[in-house]
């Protein structure tokens, strides 16, 4: 993926060379599968259908991340956690939030610790509100420049609420 950031050990850098290609549908997947040496993220269901029995059953990790759909459900995954390389979570506009909260639900209540990606219609504004929802890598996107956007991680500076990167809300911290 190009114009990537990733949060390594709370400081973001610009990745300049991401292994991992997005396929968004299944046409794509059937052509990429074996002619290409990137890794691939690939729809819940393609994934699902590509899996050997091992990495469904949990005895292996699968050589597939998984893209996550913003009606796809974060739930259904609970029993694949444990072998997911990577999560992507799609932002198929900047107006559509469901991401924010399957990125929440992840890392809260299902524990992901894994890597949490936001793809999709990933711009600036929306970087720090990401990384208080838990996602610790932002595809940006590719009309944008990913150096210009590394401001946005630092957009807000006190959080009243919760969230994964500060769980107590102020009130609380007082």
């Amino acid at each position: 993926m190009k114009n990537l950031i990733r949060l390594h050990q709370g400081k973001a850098l610009l990745v300049a060379d991401d292994p991992w290609l997005l396929i968004r549908n299944r046409s794509e997947a059937e052509s990429a599968i074996g002619a290409s040496e990137r890794h691939l993220l690939l729809p819940l269901g393609d994934w699902l259908e590509l899996q050997p029995y091992s990495v469904l059953q949990g005895k292996a990790i699968s050589d597939y991340g998984l893209w996550l759909a913003a009606d796809d459900e974060p739930e259904q995954l609970q029993p694949w956690l444990a072998v997911l390389p990577l999560i992507a979570l799609d932002f198929p506009s900047f107006r559509d939030g469901r991401a924010y909260s399957h990125a929440y639900m992840l890392r809260t209540r299902l524990g992901w610790q894994g890597e949490l990606r936001a793809v999709g219609d990933v711009l600036r504004d929306q970087l720090s509100h990401m990384r208080h929802c838990g996602m610790d890598a932002f595809a940006i996107r590719e009309d944008k420049s990913a150096a210009e956007a590394l401001p946005g991680l630092n957009g807000i500076s006190v959080l009243y609420g919760r969230s994964v990167s500060q769980p107590v809300p102020l009130f609380r911290r007082r």
